[in-house]
């Protein structure tokens, strides 16, 4: 609750007695006017004592109240309502000057000062508003920072991960250049190794680039009915010749088909394209990717599992953030910049889903869980 200062106390008690002085003199002056009408009008008087006979009470006669009595009673009645308005008015112009002053104060740059008294009212509803207002901008100015705190970690880290490729390019292409080489087969060699570098840069441009689209880009998704059986089975097949190179068999499992959600088609098909891929990328020992998906209450479950070695139990929870990898030696021959997964946790979020993952010595799962309608995700989670 607000407390006003002693200096607004004194002015508010200067106030009420000015009004009272003020109420007392035009009381007087109306006094003496009504009494100078009737003492002019004799007439005037008998309508008067006709008001005080309807006030007699009991055999006495005794008269109660005179045309004198009414005035005052009239005078007390206008007199204490004015009186508490005035009063009234002057701490609410009190109470918006200390809304000002906070206002000013927050203004100066303290964003994390709140207006912390309450009132009653229309004044309240400013102070809502005001704290409100405050805390939308101060999000807002955090996600600035964190965008932009993002976006310069993003290239740093990715000069770091292009410096070491291309170091390699220039090292083996000025031996060429230089002919620092014994032999036509050195120079093969060192060609390969060379374009071995440049086709790693290749792939890390593309995540950044497939990264920064997802990740910065504001455009709001398109969403239109899916059926996620059918996707699946299009990313099952896009990767069937490649896993079978490797030794691997893609499997795909559905318990409903169709399976219809509302999404953007080929920000899902990143994906579940992106998973397979990371499975056949890291999945050391793998001889299955198990696709499947089925329905639970309101959402579309999705499971990308492998039976390859399980992630080490420190990475699980990592697994999702930017350039993170859980060995760098295997990134260095995948030529992965450790974006993918977090081009997934992104667009899945921009589905308004989840996206986990749980390995074992059986499995390691990926989960996406995606809402069968956009708006009843957001209207349970409201």
């Amino acid at each position: 609750m607000l407390r006003l200062t002693p200096r607004e106390k004194s002015s508010l008690l200067f106030e009420g007695i000015l009004t009272v002085i003020m109420l007392g003199l035009i009381n007087l002056a109306i006094f003496t006017i009504v009494q100078g009408f009737l003492f002019d009008h004799p007439e005037m008087q008998v309508g008067f004592f006709v008001i005080r006979q309807s006030f007699d009470l009991g055999p006495v006669h005794t008269r109660i109240v005179g045309y004198h009595q009414v005035l005052v009673l009239i005078f007390i009645v206008v007199d204490i309502w004015v009186l508490v308005w005035r009063l009234k008015r002057r701490k609410r112009q009190y109470q918006l000057d200390h809304i000002i002053r906070e206002l000013h104060y927050i203004a100066q740059g303290h964003l994390d000062h709140r207006i912390d008294f309450s009132l009653t009212g229309r004044e309240q509803d400013v102070i809502t508003s005001v704290n409100a207002l405050v805390d939308s901008a101060v999000k807002s100015m955090e996600e600035e920072r964190e965008i932009e705190k993002s976006k310069d970690e993003l290239i740093t880290n990715v000069s770091h991960d292009l410096r070491t490729p291309l170091t390699s390019i220039i090292g083996y292409l000025g031996l060429i250049e230089n002919h620092q080489y014994r032999s036509e087969e050195e120079i093969v060699e060192f060609a390969n190794i060379a374009y071995t570098k440049a086709t790693q840069m290749k792939t890390m441009v593309e995540d950044l680039f497939e990264y920064t689209q997802v990740q910065f880009n504001d455009r709001q998704l398109e969403f239109q009915p899916v059926d996620l059986t059918q996707l699946l089975d299009q990313v099952a097949a896009s990767f069937e010749l490649t896993a079978q190179k490797q030794g691997i068999q893609i499997q795909t499992h559905f318990t409903l088909s169709p399976l219809m959600i509302e999404a953007e088609a080929s920000q899902l098909g990143r994906v579940f394209s992106n998973l397979v891929a990371n499975a056949l990328k890291y999945g050391d020992g793998a001889t299955v990717i198990k696709l499947s998906a089925n329905v639970m209450d309101d959402e579309a479950i999705v499971d990308v599992a492998n039976d390859g070695v399980p992630i080490p139990a420190r990475s699980v929870n990592r697994l999702f953030e930017r350039f993170y990898r859980v060995e760098s030696s295997r990134s260095k021959q995948t030529g992965g910049a450790g974006l993918g997964l977090a081009i997934v946790q992104s667009i899945v979020e921009k589905h308004h889903g989840q996206v986990s993952v749980m390995s074992n010595q059986a499995l390691t799962t990926f989960t996406v869980r995606l809402p069968l309608k956009q708006g009843v995700s957001d209207e349970t989670k409201a």
